[in-house]
């Protein structure tokens, strides 16, 4: 079990305050300056403040930490809860199926994926990060029965995008966007 330390509490705060800087940058640049203002204040609550001190260790997520010490994450399950850029919280009850489904995303939420993804790449891989890192992430994380495929094709298409051509291309590609 781990504890609040000095060290969390400075070293958790600089990270969410540098992931909050990165990504309203990338918002700036994908025409969503709102959405990077506001984007992630959930983790000043309690319910993911806490645990990001507790399990702060500077090169990962501390909701890793969490998972491995008591089983899951507290702090993501609120955080995916009440932050609409995570594929995790569009999924709702089919009346059809009768089992929960994931549900298409509307854009602006998944342009928010999108920045909040490439930022946390640059976050903790610091300077060994390469912008092919998000996409080689969403291939080797994102399980497709859990994200709608229309929403899985589309933030692919920014990845691979950002992947092959760059930041500037991507973010040209993710404002030219009004519909998908």
């Amino acid at each position: 079990m781990s504890k609040i330390t000095l060290k969390g509490i400075i070293g958790h705060t600089k990270t969410v305050l540098k992931h909050k800087k990165v990504v309203f940058i990338h918002c700036c640049k994908a025409g969503i300056v709102w959405q990077g203002i506001v984007h992630d204040l959930s983790k000043f609550t309690p319910a993911e403040f806490i645990p990001g001190i507790k399990y702060f260790q500077g090169f990962r997520s501390p909701n890793e930490a969490e998972r491995e010490d008591i089983g899951y994450s507290n702090a993501w399950i609120h955080h995916k809860g009440v932050n609409n850029h995570h594929y995790e919280h569009w999924t709702d009850f089919s009346l059809d199926k009768k089992e929960y489904v994931p549900v298409k995303m509307p854009l602006k939420y998944v342009k928010e994926m999108f920045c909040d993804r490439v930022a946390a790449s640059k976050i903790y891989r610091g300077d060994k990060y390469q912008q092919t890192d998000p996409y080689g992430y969403l291939k080797n994380r994102t399980t497709q029965e859990h994200i709608h495929p229309e929403t899985a094709k589309l933030l692919e298409e920014m990845l691979r995008k950002l992947a092959e051509e760059g930041e500037d291309a991507a973010f040209a590609y993710i404002r030219s966007l009004h519909t998908y």
